[in-house]
């Protein structure tokens, strides 16, 4: 797998290549500035560009948009996206652009090295990684008369264990119960959020993004 890192902390940049080379990865760049990571991406052509969501010049959103740019120019690219605080706007700015193939990560979470390289490789494979802590954030921000107050304290669950990225199986294990539970749960939470079966959109997907925007 290719991977593109852009992260102006010259040390976690490092550490993040180090990490990324010892799991068998290959790291064919690693810039410092959002104009060096469009033009590694359009030279390298990766698989997966990991980005810091704040970078030069004004530290503020530079990395996501410059994120956001390069998901438009290479659709296929998956991204993984890292903060050091739960900024849930920037989540959903990236998620509109194609939430296929996109993770919202904080930078503690590079520490726990499995559960980062395992988020990298679902973000890889198609699916999405949103870090659990965000999830958190953003229920808590629930307001009156938001469409998600329609669903069951059950049906929340299982949305916010969704959010992350979990599969079926996976969010049966999570939380204890069968996946044919999981299925019925979804399936009330699709027509709780007016989520009709369309053959242009992905409604696992969607329901998160309406949960992401809700906030």
């Amino acid at each position: 797998m290719r991977i593109v890192i852009a992260e102006d902390d010259t040390l976690l940049r490092e550490g993040l290549g180090l990490v990324l080379r010892g799991e068998g990865f290959d790291v064919v760049a690693s810039t410092g500035d959002p104009e060096a990571f469009l033009a590694a991406v359009e030279e390298h052509r990766p698989d997966v560009a990991v980005v810091d969501v704040r970078m030069p010049p004004t530290h503020t959103d530079e990395g996501i948009k410059a994120a956001v740019a390069a998901r438009r120019a290479h659709p296929e690219l998956a991204v993984l996206v890292l903060s050091a605080y739960v900024e849930e706007s920037f989540a959903t700015d990236l998620l509109a652009v194609g939430a296929k193939r996109v993770g919202y990560l904080l930078k503690e979470r590079v520490g726990r090295v499995d559960a980062f390289v395992e988020a990298l490789r679902r973000v890889a494979g198609g699916g999405t990684a949103i870090d659990p802590e965000v999830v958190a954030q953003l229920f808590a921000q629930r307001r009156a008369g938001d469409p998600l107050e329609r669903l069951t304290p059950r049906e929340k669950e299982v949305l916010s264990v969704m959010a992350e990225g979990l599969g079926n199986a996976a969010i049966a294990q999570r939380l204890f119960i069968t996946e044919n539970a999981v299925h019925k749960h979804i399936r009330n939470i699709f027509f709780k959020l007016d989520l009709a079966p369309d053959d242009h959109t992905d409604r696992r997907v969607a329901a998160v993004l309406r949960y992401l925007e809700s906030a």
